[in-house]
């Protein structure tokens, strides 16, 4: 790589990159704006760390169907604050509901997680 420093702003460094004008089509695995736009929503519920603890629990547990109320403990939540995390995850696909009696039940949607790691080609792949 040539690399160059510019007169007027020192410590920058122009690096350069290859040929420019590459054409869109050359850019293998480009997302789309509308596809680039739920991922992004999907990933929004994946970025709290209560919501990921939330989801490590529930993969966890045995039966892979948990209660709201044997969330909060380990939590450290309030019974409201862990059902809003709930939604969220219920909401952005990850989680399914059941309602028995006063109580909800929760569990992961097979391949969910997967979906996500799917529609990022070449993430967690070595190169």
């Amino acid at each position: 790589m040539n690399s160059s420093r510019t007169a007027d702003r020192p410590g920058l460094d122009l690096v350069d990159v290859g040929t420019p004008g590459c054409s869109p089509a050359e850019l293998e695995g480009a997302m789309g704006v509308e596809q680039a736009a739920a991922l992004a929503h999907t990933m929004k519920a994946l970025a709290d760390p209560a919501r990921l603890r939330v989801l490590a629990l529930v993969a966890g547990n045995e039966g892979r169907e948990v209660c709201v109320c044997d969330l909060t403990d380990p939590l450290g939540l309030s019974q409201p604050t862990v059902s809003h995390h709930l939604k969220v995850l219920v909401d952005a696909g990850f989680l399914t509901r059941e309602k028995r009696g006063v109580w909800a039940y929760f569990s992961l949607v097979p391949g969910a997680l997967d979906a996500v790691a799917a529609a990022l080609p070449g993430v967690g792949t070595p190169s």
